[in-house]
Protein backbone atom coordinates (compact mmCIF):
# COMPACT_ATOMS: atom_id res chain seq x y z
CA UNK A 1 0.00 0.00 0.00
CA UNK A 2 1.31 3.45 -0.94
CA UNK A 3 0.55 4.89 2.52
CA UNK A 4 2.54 2.15 4.20
CA UNK A 5 5.54 2.87 1.96
CA UNK A 6 5.33 6.58 2.75
CA UNK A 7 5.13 5.84 6.46
CA UNK A 8 8.15 3.52 6.33
CA UNK A 9 10.12 6.05 4.27
CA UNK A 10 9.55 8.75 6.89
CA UNK A 11 10.37 6.28 9.65
CA UNK A 12 13.69 5.33 8.08
CA UNK A 13 14.51 9.00 7.45
CA UNK A 14 13.63 10.33 10.92
CA UNK A 15 13.68 7.29 13.20
CA UNK A 16 10.24 8.21 14.57
CA UNK A 17 6.94 9.51 13.21
CA UNK A 18 3.88 11.12 14.77
CA UNK A 19 0.32 10.13 13.93
CA UNK A 20 -0.84 13.74 13.75
CA UNK A 21 1.90 14.76 11.28
CA UNK A 22 1.28 11.79 8.97
CA UNK A 23 -2.49 12.28 9.02
CA UNK A 24 -2.05 15.92 8.03
CA UNK A 25 0.57 15.27 5.35
CA UNK A 26 -1.33 12.36 3.78
CA UNK A 27 -4.78 13.92 4.08
CA UNK A 28 -6.33 11.04 6.03
CA UNK A 29 -7.71 10.60 9.53
CA UNK A 30 -5.52 9.85 12.54
CA UNK A 31 -7.48 6.61 13.00
CA UNK A 32 -6.36 5.51 9.53
CA UNK A 33 -2.72 6.20 10.38
CA UNK A 34 -3.03 4.30 13.67
CA UNK A 35 -4.40 1.30 11.76
CA UNK A 36 -1.49 1.53 9.30
CA UNK A 37 1.00 1.60 12.19
CA UNK A 38 -0.71 -1.38 13.82
CA UNK A 39 -0.49 -3.34 10.57
CA UNK A 40 3.21 -2.53 10.15
CA UNK A 41 3.94 -3.28 13.82
CA UNK A 42 2.35 -6.73 13.37
CA UNK A 43 4.98 -7.38 10.70
CA UNK A 44 7.74 -6.04 13.02
CA UNK A 45 8.41 -3.17 10.61
CA UNK A 46 7.85 -0.53 13.29
CA UNK A 47 7.31 -0.19 17.03
CA UNK A 48 4.12 1.47 18.29
CA UNK A 49 4.55 4.26 20.85
CA UNK A 50 2.14 6.78 22.29
CA UNK A 51 1.20 9.17 19.47
CA UNK A 52 3.29 7.52 16.77
CA UNK A 53 5.88 4.89 15.93
CA UNK A 54 9.62 4.30 16.03
CA UNK A 55 11.99 1.96 14.28
CA UNK A 56 11.96 -1.50 15.86
CA UNK A 57 14.97 -2.63 17.83
CA UNK A 58 16.71 -5.71 16.41
CA UNK A 59 15.14 -8.80 17.96
CA UNK A 60 18.38 -10.81 18.00
CA UNK A 61 21.51 -8.75 17.42
CA UNK A 62 24.10 -10.58 15.40
CA UNK A 63 27.68 -10.78 16.77
CA UNK A 64 28.64 -7.86 14.51
CA UNK A 65 25.83 -5.77 16.02
CA UNK A 66 26.52 -6.77 19.61
CA UNK A 67 26.05 -3.83 21.96
CA UNK A 68 29.48 -2.25 22.30
CA UNK A 69 28.54 0.64 24.58
CA UNK A 70 25.86 1.73 26.98
CA UNK A 71 25.14 5.46 26.96
CA UNK A 72 23.15 7.20 29.68
CA UNK A 73 20.72 9.96 28.68
CA UNK A 74 19.20 12.46 31.13
CA UNK A 75 16.57 14.89 29.82
CA UNK A 76 14.57 17.47 31.79
CA UNK A 77 11.18 16.18 30.65
CA UNK A 78 9.68 13.08 29.09
CA UNK A 79 6.88 14.91 27.31
CA UNK A 80 6.33 17.77 24.85
CA UNK A 81 9.69 18.78 23.34
CA UNK A 82 11.87 15.80 24.30
CA UNK A 83 10.27 12.56 22.96
CA UNK A 84 11.47 13.11 19.36
CA UNK A 85 15.02 13.72 20.63
CA UNK A 86 14.87 10.52 22.67
CA UNK A 87 13.44 8.63 19.67
CA UNK A 88 16.30 9.88 17.48
CA UNK A 89 18.87 8.81 20.06
CA UNK A 90 17.33 5.36 20.37
CA UNK A 91 17.15 4.95 16.59
CA UNK A 92 20.84 5.83 16.25
CA UNK A 93 21.64 3.50 19.15
CA UNK A 94 19.80 0.63 17.48
CA UNK A 95 21.66 1.24 14.22
CA UNK A 96 25.05 1.37 15.96
CA UNK A 97 24.51 -1.45 18.44
CA UNK A 98 24.44 0.95 21.39
CA UNK A 99 22.14 0.72 24.41
CA UNK A 100 20.62 4.03 25.54
CA UNK A 101 19.55 4.19 29.19
CA UNK A 102 17.05 7.01 29.65
CA UNK A 103 16.38 9.00 32.82
CA UNK A 104 13.85 11.80 33.21
CA UNK A 105 14.78 14.76 35.38
CA UNK A 106 13.28 18.23 35.84
CA UNK A 107 14.42 21.76 35.22
CA UNK A 108 16.32 21.70 38.51
CA UNK A 109 20.14 21.44 38.87
CA UNK A 110 19.99 19.27 42.00
CA UNK A 111 17.61 16.77 40.42
CA UNK A 112 19.85 16.71 37.33
CA UNK A 113 22.79 15.74 39.53
CA UNK A 114 20.83 13.01 41.29
CA UNK A 115 19.80 11.37 38.04
CA UNK A 116 23.28 11.68 36.52
CA UNK A 117 24.94 10.31 39.66
CA UNK A 118 22.66 7.27 39.66
CA UNK A 119 23.77 6.37 36.15
CA UNK A 120 27.45 6.94 36.86
CA UNK A 121 27.45 5.22 40.26
CA UNK A 122 25.88 2.09 38.75
CA UNK A 123 29.02 1.76 36.62
CA UNK A 124 27.09 0.60 33.56
CA UNK A 125 27.47 3.61 31.22
CA UNK A 126 30.49 4.56 29.16
CA UNK A 127 29.16 7.98 28.15
CA UNK A 128 26.43 10.49 29.01
CA UNK A 129 24.05 12.63 26.95
CA UNK A 130 22.83 15.45 29.20
CA UNK A 131 20.42 18.37 29.05
CA UNK A 132 21.09 20.07 32.39
CA UNK A 133 19.63 23.29 33.67
CA UNK A 134 22.19 26.01 32.96
CA UNK A 135 20.56 28.95 34.69
CA UNK A 136 22.54 32.10 35.40
CA UNK A 137 24.56 31.62 38.56
CA UNK A 138 24.46 27.82 38.28
CA UNK A 139 25.91 27.28 34.81
CA UNK A 140 29.61 27.43 35.72
CA UNK A 141 29.14 25.23 38.78
CA UNK A 142 27.11 22.68 36.83
CA UNK A 143 29.51 22.56 33.87
CA UNK A 144 32.52 22.18 36.16
CA UNK A 145 30.81 19.26 37.93
CA UNK A 146 29.92 17.64 34.59
CA UNK A 147 33.46 18.04 33.25
CA UNK A 148 34.80 16.06 36.22
CA UNK A 149 32.56 13.05 35.65
CA UNK A 150 34.52 9.84 34.95
CA UNK A 151 32.92 9.29 31.52
CA UNK A 152 32.67 11.49 28.39
CA UNK A 153 29.64 13.79 28.24
CA UNK A 154 27.80 15.56 25.44
CA UNK A 155 25.23 18.29 26.05
CA UNK A 156 21.96 17.94 24.13
CA UNK A 157 20.07 21.14 23.25
CA UNK A 158 22.46 22.94 25.57
CA UNK A 159 25.72 24.79 24.98
CA UNK A 160 28.38 26.36 27.19
CA UNK A 161 28.65 30.11 26.68
CA UNK A 162 32.02 30.08 24.96
CA UNK A 163 35.25 28.72 26.40
CA UNK A 164 35.08 27.52 30.00
CA UNK A 165 37.76 26.99 32.61
CA UNK A 166 36.51 23.47 33.28
CA UNK A 167 39.01 20.57 33.53
CA UNK A 168 37.69 19.17 30.25
CA UNK A 169 35.98 21.09 27.45
CA UNK A 170 32.42 19.83 26.94
CA UNK A 171 30.96 18.81 23.58
CA UNK A 172 27.41 19.67 22.55
CA UNK A 173 24.73 19.20 19.89
CA UNK A 174 21.75 21.53 19.62
CA UNK A 175 19.19 23.06 17.28
CA UNK A 176 20.27 26.37 15.78
CA UNK A 177 17.38 28.31 17.30
CA UNK A 178 18.80 31.69 16.29
CA UNK A 179 18.82 30.58 12.66
CA UNK A 180 15.26 29.30 13.07
CA UNK A 181 14.13 32.74 14.22
CA UNK A 182 15.93 34.35 11.29
CA UNK A 183 14.09 31.99 8.93
CA UNK A 184 10.77 33.05 10.49
CA UNK A 185 11.51 36.78 10.18
CA UNK A 186 12.63 36.46 6.57
CA UNK A 187 9.53 34.43 5.72
CA UNK A 188 7.25 37.14 7.13
CA UNK A 189 9.29 39.86 5.43
CA UNK A 190 8.83 38.09 2.09
CA UNK A 191 5.08 38.12 2.75
CA UNK A 192 5.27 41.91 2.91
CA UNK A 193 5.40 42.47 6.68
CA UNK A 194 7.58 45.24 8.10
CA UNK A 195 6.20 45.45 11.64
CA UNK A 196 6.97 42.04 13.08
CA UNK A 197 6.62 41.30 16.79
CA UNK A 198 8.26 38.63 18.92
CA UNK A 199 6.84 36.97 22.03
CA UNK A 200 9.16 34.78 24.10
CA UNK A 201 8.57 32.18 26.80
CA UNK A 202 9.82 33.41 30.14
CA UNK A 203 12.50 31.21 31.68
CA UNK A 204 13.06 29.07 28.59
CA UNK A 205 16.73 28.31 27.75
CA UNK A 206 15.74 28.73 24.09
CA UNK A 207 14.71 32.37 24.49
CA UNK A 208 18.19 33.89 24.42
CA UNK A 209 18.97 32.19 21.10
CA UNK A 210 15.66 33.29 19.61
CA UNK A 211 16.36 36.86 20.66
CA UNK A 212 19.81 36.70 19.03
CA UNK A 213 18.28 35.52 15.75
CA UNK A 214 15.55 38.14 15.95
CA UNK A 215 18.01 41.00 16.37
CA UNK A 216 20.26 39.68 13.59
CA UNK A 217 17.38 39.30 11.11
CA UNK A 218 15.93 42.73 11.92
CA UNK A 219 19.35 44.33 11.43
CA UNK A 220 19.88 42.53 8.12
CA UNK A 221 16.46 43.60 6.81
CA UNK A 222 16.55 47.12 8.23
CA UNK A 223 13.32 46.78 10.20
CA UNK A 224 12.56 47.66 13.81
CA UNK A 225 13.89 45.20 16.35
CA UNK A 226 12.21 46.72 19.39
CA UNK A 227 8.77 45.08 19.25
CA UNK A 228 9.61 42.30 21.69
CA UNK A 229 6.86 40.87 23.92
CA UNK A 230 4.51 43.69 22.95
CA UNK A 231 1.61 41.43 22.06
CA UNK A 232 -0.51 42.55 19.12
CA UNK A 233 -0.07 46.31 19.43
CA UNK A 234 1.27 47.95 16.30
CA UNK A 235 2.37 44.77 14.50
CA UNK A 236 1.05 42.99 11.42
CA UNK A 237 2.90 39.75 12.14
CA UNK A 238 3.96 37.96 15.31
CA UNK A 239 6.45 35.18 16.08
CA UNK A 240 5.56 33.29 19.26
CA UNK A 241 7.46 30.79 21.39
CA UNK A 242 5.96 28.29 21.90
CA UNK A 243 2.94 26.55 20.28
CA UNK A 244 0.47 26.67 23.20
CA UNK A 245 1.03 30.39 23.67
CA UNK A 246 0.71 30.98 19.91
CA UNK A 247 -2.61 29.12 19.89
CA UNK A 248 -3.89 31.26 22.78
CA UNK A 249 -2.85 34.44 20.95
CA UNK A 250 -4.59 33.32 17.76
CA UNK A 251 -7.75 32.54 19.73
CA UNK A 252 -7.67 35.89 21.54
CA UNK A 253 -7.13 37.69 18.25
CA UNK A 254 -10.22 36.03 16.80
CA UNK A 255 -12.22 37.07 19.88
CA UNK A 256 -11.15 40.68 19.22
CA UNK A 257 -12.17 40.50 15.58
CA UNK A 258 -8.57 40.35 14.37
CA UNK A 259 -8.40 37.92 11.46
CA UNK A 260 -5.52 35.49 11.11
CA UNK A 261 -3.80 35.74 8.67
CA UNK A 262 -5.50 38.72 6.97
CA UNK A 263 -4.98 41.20 9.81
CA UNK A 264 -2.26 39.40 11.74
CA UNK A 265 0.15 36.73 10.54
CA UNK A 266 1.43 34.30 13.19
CA UNK A 267 4.46 32.01 13.16
CA UNK A 268 4.94 29.63 16.09
CA UNK A 269 8.24 28.23 17.28
CA UNK A 270 8.43 24.48 18.12
CA UNK A 271 5.77 22.83 15.91
CA UNK A 272 4.54 20.40 18.52
CA UNK A 273 0.82 21.21 18.28
CA UNK A 274 0.81 24.19 15.88
CA UNK A 275 -1.19 22.24 13.30
CA UNK A 276 -4.11 21.94 15.76
CA UNK A 277 -4.81 25.70 15.77
CA UNK A 278 -7.53 27.31 13.70
CA UNK A 279 -6.21 28.31 11.26
CA UNK A 280 -3.24 25.93 11.36
CA UNK A 281 -0.11 27.81 12.38
CA UNK A 282 3.00 28.19 10.30
CA UNK A 283 5.85 27.05 12.53
CA UNK A 284 9.59 26.69 12.83
CA UNK A 285 10.34 23.04 13.57
CA UNK A 286 13.60 22.36 15.45
CA UNK A 287 15.36 19.21 14.16
CA UNK A 288 14.76 17.31 17.39
CA UNK A 289 15.04 13.79 16.01
CA UNK A 290 18.30 14.59 14.25
CA UNK A 291 19.73 16.24 17.37
CA UNK A 292 19.17 12.96 19.25
CA UNK A 293 20.71 10.92 16.45
CA UNK A 294 23.77 13.15 16.14
CA UNK A 295 24.33 13.14 19.89
CA UNK A 296 24.62 9.35 19.92
CA UNK A 297 26.81 9.30 16.80
CA UNK A 298 29.10 11.94 18.29
CA UNK A 299 29.37 9.99 21.54
CA UNK A 300 30.22 6.75 19.74
CA UNK A 301 32.90 8.61 17.80
CA UNK A 302 34.31 9.97 21.07
CA UNK A 303 34.31 6.53 22.71
CA UNK A 304 36.03 4.92 19.72
CA UNK A 305 38.60 7.66 19.06
CA UNK A 306 39.21 8.93 22.59
CA UNK A 307 41.22 12.13 22.84
CA UNK A 308 42.46 11.77 19.25
CA UNK A 309 39.33 13.55 18.00
CA UNK A 310 39.00 17.30 18.59
CA UNK A 311 36.19 18.62 20.80
CA UNK A 312 33.10 19.39 18.71
CA UNK A 313 30.01 21.56 18.95
CA UNK A 314 27.29 20.90 16.38
CA UNK A 315 24.44 23.17 15.28
CA UNK A 316 21.54 21.65 13.33
CA UNK A 317 19.27 23.89 11.24
CA UNK A 318 15.49 24.03 11.91
CA UNK A 319 12.96 24.03 9.08
CA UNK A 320 10.02 26.25 8.18
CA UNK A 321 6.65 24.50 7.94
CA UNK A 322 4.28 26.86 6.10
CA UNK A 323 0.58 26.71 6.95
CA UNK A 324 -2.36 29.11 6.66
CA UNK A 325 -1.51 31.49 9.51
CA UNK A 326 1.30 33.35 7.72
CA UNK A 327 0.01 33.52 4.15
CA UNK A 328 -1.52 36.99 4.33
CA UNK A 329 -3.55 38.22 1.40
CA UNK A 330 -3.67 41.81 2.62
CA UNK A 331 -0.79 43.50 4.43
CA UNK A 332 -1.38 46.72 6.33
CA UNK A 333 1.75 48.91 6.30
Amino acid sequence: MQRHERLLTELRRCGAVRVSDLARDLGVSELTIRRDIAALAARNLCHRVHGGATLPAPARPSPARKTAFTIGMVVPSLDFYWPPIVAGARAAGAALGVNVQLRGSSYDPEEDRRQISRLVDAGQVQGLLLAPSLEDGEADRTLTWISRLPVPTILVERQPRGWTSTPRQIEWVRSDHALGLEIAVHHLYEQGHRRIGLQLSGGSPTSMYLLQGWRRACADLGISGEAVNTGLKGVTALIVHSDPQAIVIARNAADQGIRVPDDLAIVSYDDEVAHLAEPALTAIRPPKNHVGRLAVELMVSRLLDGDKRPVQGVLVAPELVVRQSSLSRRIRV
